[in-house]
């Protein structure tokens, strides 16, 4: 199974809300934004769904194989996927603009180099 994506991404954050923790075992995750008609897929991948902060479905996709998350296709805005940095062949790309969710944040984890929202950002920030 691969995946492939044309054109830049439309945006680079870290989100670091409940649902993102919990189906990553982790505090946060690395997420590139990228136009869904610039996006392929080649093979199956498993799909797992769950209601998101917005109450619609957070639909993932991962390896049937290893079990890898390696994106999102959020019911809430239908025309992007969102890519988990960490499936990338090349994650170095990866260059984040803001981090989302910060409430949700531990707060062990002092990260604070970019750009943060409590919740979602601004319209336009993120696309």
């Amino acid at each position: 199974m691969r995946y492939q994506s044309g054109g830049q991404p439309l945006v680079g954050l870290r989100c670091y809300c409940r649902d993102c923790q919990r189906a990553s075992g982790s505090t946060g995750v690395p997420v590139m934004i990228v136009d869904k008609k610039q996006f392929k897929v080649t093979g199956k991948t498993g799909i797992s769904a769950v209601t998101g902060g917005s109450g619609r479905k957070a639909i993932r996709h991962f390896c049937p194989d290893c079990g890898s998350l390696l994106f999102g296709t959020p019911e809430v805005a239908p025309e992007i996927v969102t890519i988990y940095v960490g499936s990338l062949d090349g994650p170095s790309i990866f260059k984040p603009a803001f981090a989302q969710f910060t409430r949700d944040r531990p707060a062990w984890d002092q990260r604070r180099d970019l750009p943060e929202f409590e919740t979602r950002p601004p319209p336009g920030l993120a696309s």
